[in-house]
């Protein structure tokens, strides 16, 4: 398995672009199944999660085309010729659960293993079943898998009783197909779900009320394909923004939608943040950093995956602050690797830690526990002094293109060595 070595303590200058995002291509690669006509995506982040998949589309039977040097994906989904997607595939992939309401919706059936992914607290897909059922299908369950099927999709009126991402963009895919008015509550709000259904609305769908709290689908008979060009990711833009702000470095984060960062942006200003923000970029400037506490929220409060980067920000802050993880169980577990490195924080439960800065940060041997922790354990290696490994860099691979090469454009001093 391959892993990153990194020389910490470089100055970082320059510009680097943001990728298409991540969870605007997974959303969309399930989207299309609900049509059999073609889908040019455009934009395409070529990430393990993204790969993994096309892959699972590509066993399904549709035929997909890809031109990496365009960052073009083209997907034919009108020969899929099964309603169980691959084991192993779905193991491998949390979002895989989207693929669900789709393939129930247009084919009448789907039989999947449990997704896999990030292990990060649970996850439950109790609300994408308990969604199902309210459209109408019979659910059968095993220990290991389930199989969702219905002759027909009835609207419903579905309350969610906590704000979801994957399951608001999973109801609003099943109810496109599905007969008569489908309303749903306590909607997640965050940008890739009214871009998604921009893109639906366009092939047909009539869906009202995306990136607001309450969502209306009117279903239709049938759906057609189109274009489909990714946003920019709002989470590695937020990622590369406190990069510069811990690297004391000025550089130009291009391609982004500073708008769709939330509260990520004023925090960091009350913290200290020397900013220049346009309309497609945000550029850093070396700033004096003050703690300043978070509480991760939906959108469009503190990004729960903005919170590792800042968590290690906070350790080169001055003064004290508390990070509260209010959406994931356990996904404070990686400060205790910066505390091997030198940060000062300590654990109150798995909801809370509180942080004394600043600390000086020095080279170990990590591991990369997570996806948003990975690219922190990297952040955290160009901190601090001296030699910083980390291995299992495989979850990084699932969010970052290339990231090595990326951050050596602008002055990293970090590789990627194969075992």
């Amino acid at each position: 398995m391959d892993k990153f070595i990194i020389q910490g303590g470089k100055k970082l200058s320059g510009s680097i672009a943001v990728n298409g995002a991540k969870n605007s291509a997974l959303k969309i690669l399930a989207a299309l199944i609900l049509s059999p006509d073609k889908c040019v995506i455009k934009n395409f982040p070529f990430i393990e999660d993204t790969l993994g998949a096309i892959a699972i589309l590509e066993k399904l039977g549709a035929k997909v085309e890809i031109n990496r040097e365009e960052k073009i994906v083209t997907i034919d989904p009108s020969k899929i010729n099964k309603t169980e997607l691959d084991d192993l595939l779905v193991r491998r992939l949390r979002s895989s659960i989207l693929f669900a309401g789709p393939m129930l919706a247009r084919f009448g059936k789907v039989k999947m293993y449990h997704p896999g992914g990030c292990f990060i607290g649970r996850r439950p897909i109790d609300i994408f079943l308990d969604g199902f059922k309210a459209f109408g299908a019979d659910i059968k369950m095993s220990e290991d898998e389930f199989e969702v099927s219905a002759k027909e999709l009835k609207g419903a009126n579905i309350f969610f009783p906590k704000i979801t991402v994957t399951g608001t963009e999973a109801m609003m895919m099943t109810a496109v197909l599905a007969k008569g008015k489908t309303i749903l509550q306590n909607c997640a709000m965050e940008p890739e779900i009214p871009v998604l259904a921009d893109y639906l609305n366009k092939c047909g769908a009539k869906i009202k009320g995306a990136g607001t709290s309450i969502i209306e689908i009117e279903g239709v008979d049938k759906i057609s394909g189109g274009e489909f060009t990714v946003i920019p990711d709002r989470i590695e833009a937020g990622t590369f923004v406190i990069m510069g702000l811990l690297m004391q470095s000025e550089i130009k984060i291009e391609n982004c939608i500073p708008e769709h960062l939330g509260a990520l942006i004023p925090i960091l200003q009350e913290a200290g943040a020397n900013l220049e923000i346009g309309n497609d970029y945000i550029k850093t400037k070396p700033s004096e950093m003050k703690a300043v506490s978070v509480m991760t929220h939906e959108y469009p409060g503190f990004a729960t995956d903005a919170q590792p980067p800042y968590t290690l920000l906070m350790t080169q802050a001055h003064g004290q602050c508390i990070i509260h993880e209010a959406i994931f169980e356990g996904r404070l577990f990686f400060t205790d690797q910066l505390v091997t490195m030198g940060a000062n924080i300590i654990m109150c439960d798995p909801h809370r830690v509180v942080i004394n800065g600043p600390t000086k940060l020095f080279g170990k041997k990590l591991t990369s526990p997570d996806l948003r922790a990975g690219i922190t354990m990297v952040l955290a290696g160009m901190t601090a002094e001296g030699q910083t490994t980390i291995e299992n860099i495989y979850q990084i691979d699932r969010g970052y293109e290339k990231i090595e090469e990326r951050l050596q454009k602008i002055g990293a001093d970090i590789k990627r060595v194969k075992e």
